[in-house]
């Protein structure tokens, strides 16, 4: 692999609200696909949720592509990793309510969701460390691949850089998805579209399937090298939650440990900008590598363009290889 650098049976209940279908969820995910690989016709997107999100042909094709190992390995079993893939249809705005989303088709509500939506998004961008800021031009794909006869991948979308919180909750809806189908996704995504909005500096318990995640956001007023898992209010919750130590942090020894030698090298090359290329035996490994490059800048922003995972099949492919000058 290249790249460059208790659970319910179906749909919850929604409660009477003025707060449009979705608004919640899209605070915190674009939309969620599965992709299946047929040996006619390769990969395919069977679905997309919630149903109405609007990807255009090249999103799509990147999504296919990139959800799936581009080598066999010929061992069956599950693999999780990430890739990230530009917005290919004119500016959008990001907004996470749905009054005035531009990826679905709007819905006939009273006034106020839309500024209520405007203010959750812009303290958000005031009070979050400029490495958690939501993507502008960019998704981030966050997969669970399962290698088996007819393989297939559940795809979380999304324009927060959220890689343990997603990753973890991958681990709990794929193994249901894969079982269950269709009906598993409308529970969850119901689930949710009750979940608080992600708020820098607050602890928030996030429930899915009868697990309830706990994480704390960063703020950019955190203090460096401080620790983000303070689990609060145990006693309330039942079953017990399920701490995370960070929404974003990946353990930098466990990805650098096979190029300590060559880590200063490799910051430096980071720090400076300059262009390069990870080979890696999988996209789980080559994803976490350049996941972790970019996060050693941190708390600053990785501004350059990079891929955490990237095959010769991407449509920027071409455009890589065939430009004079560093992208």
């Amino acid at each position: 692999m290249a790249s460059p650098v208790g659970r319910r049976e179906g749909p919850l209940r929604r409660s009477p609200s003025s707060v449009p279908p979705w608004s919640r969820l899209s605070a915190w995910l674009e939309c969620v696909c599965a992709v299946t690989f047929d040996l006619e016709f390769g990969q395919a997107l069977e679905l997309v949720y919630p149903p109405d999100y609007a990807l255009t042909e090249k999103e799509k094709s990147s999504i296919c592509f990139l959800a799936f190992p581009d080598s066999y390995s010929g061992r069956l079993g599950d693999t999780q990793f990430t890739f990230r893939f530009r917005q290919s249809g004119a500016h959008r705005r990001h907004r996470h309510h749905h009054h005035h989303h531009p990826r679905r088709s709007p819905p006939c509500f009273p006034g106020g969701e839309a500024a209520e939506g405007d203010e959750e998004e812009a303290a958000y961008s005031r009070e979050a460390p400029p490495a958690l800021q939501r993507e502008d031009a960019h998704f981030f794909g966050y997969v669970y691949f399962r290698q088996v006869k007819d393989s297939s991948s559940l795809v979380l979308v999304s324009r927060l850089p959220y890689v343990n919180l997603f990753q973890c909750l991958l681990q709990l809806i794929a193994p249901e998805y894969f079982d269950k189908l269709d009906p598993c996704l409308e529970a969850v995504c119901s689930e949710m579209d009750q979940w608080p909005p992600p708020v820098p500096g607050q602890i928030l318990n996030l429930p899915v399937m009868g697990v309830v995640l706990q994480a704390r956001i960063p703020s950019r007023v955190d203090k460096p090298g401080c620790s983000s898992a303070k689990p609060v209010n145990q006693e309330n919750l039942l079953p017990a939650p399920l701490v995370l130590p960070s929404v974003y942090e990946l353990d930098l020894f466990r990805c650098f440990q096979t190029v300590l030698i060559h880590l200063q090298m490799l910051w430096e090359l980071v720090v400076l900008g300059e262009p390069f290329v990870i080979l890696a035996p999988s996209p789980a490994v080559s994803s976490e590598m350049v996941l972790a490059l970019t996060s050693c800048l941190a708390p600053l922003k990785y501004c350059c363009d990079y891929r955490p995972y990237f095959t010769i099949h991407d449509s920027e492919f071409k455009e890589y290889t065939t430009r004079t000058q560093a992208p």
